[in-house]
């Protein structure tokens, strides 16, 4: 039987960090080290999940307010004035199947209603499509509150947002 928990990311869960990503980045965007090592300067919520002792999963969210120089970011600012932002959830695929995404979005959504924060938001993708990300945060009660093309217009996003 294997145990599932989640903690606090930290520097050493770095380098597994990256090979997760590294192995979804068609869904998401690269991330090394240093970017990395940035962006968890501004996460209010950087967790990971454990199989057993094993890291098979990470979420970074931003609060509002945060200097963060990103497309997404920077449209959901414009429009909301309090949110938590979700950078990237990523499981890793050799743990596919066992609601780890579901239960580290549980942590996170009770972590924000905890500091007052009324807004998760995200985005997927459209183009190329993304029908499991999607499904996800349908789940979630997640709604679409505009969309945008990034990534020099190679990607056309769903921007979403849930009420805590």
């Amino acid at each position: 039987m294997t145990a599932l928990s989640i903690r606090n990311a930290v520097a050493s869960d770095f380098e597994r960090i990256i090979r997760i990503n590294d192995g979804e980045v068609h869904h998401t965007s690269p991330l090394d080290v240093d970017r990395l090592r940035l962006i968890d300067g501004w996460c209010a919520y950087h967790k990971v999940a454990l199989v057993d002792t094993h890291v098979a999963a990470f979420l970074l969210a931003i609060r509002s307010g945060a200097p963060y120089q990103n497309d997404n970011f920077t449209w959901f600012s414009r429009r909301l004035s309090d949110f938590l932002y979700v950078d990237r959830i990523v499981v890793s695929a050799a743990f596919s199947g066992r609601r780890i995404g579901s239960t580290l979005y549980d942590d996170m959504f009770a972590y924000a209603r905890s500091r007052g924060i009324t807004n998760i938001v995200c985005e997927y993708n459209i183009e190329p499509p993304n029908p499991g990300s999607r499904a996800f945060h349908d789940r979630f009660g997640f709604k679409e509150l505009g969309t945008q093309w990034v990534a020099g217009g190679t990607k056309l996003v769903s921007l979403q947002g849930a009420k805590t």
